[in-house]
């Protein structure tokens, strides 16, 4: 096997992985947005629900008593 043939698969090889990765962040960024969405919506539920029990502005929506 002559070093250009090594490298040319070398690099073959890490195309492939940079590839893969790629996928693998894509994924991942989908799935972070869709966990996103979902955590907002239950915010905005607990606020709702919070404002409903009690009449107030949820805690969550007022400043603290140091500023």
């Amino acid at each position: 096997m002559t070093d250009m043939t090594a490298y040319e698969e070398r690099i073959a090889h890490l195309a492939r992985m940079v590839d893969d990765l790629s996928e693998v962040v894509a994924r991942q960024d989908s799935e972070i947005a869709r966990l996103t969405r979902r955590v907002e919506m239950i915010i905005a539920r607990e606020a709702e629900r919070e404002y409903a029990a009690g009449g107030s502005v949820p805690l969550a929506d007022q400043k603290p008593p140091h500023w």
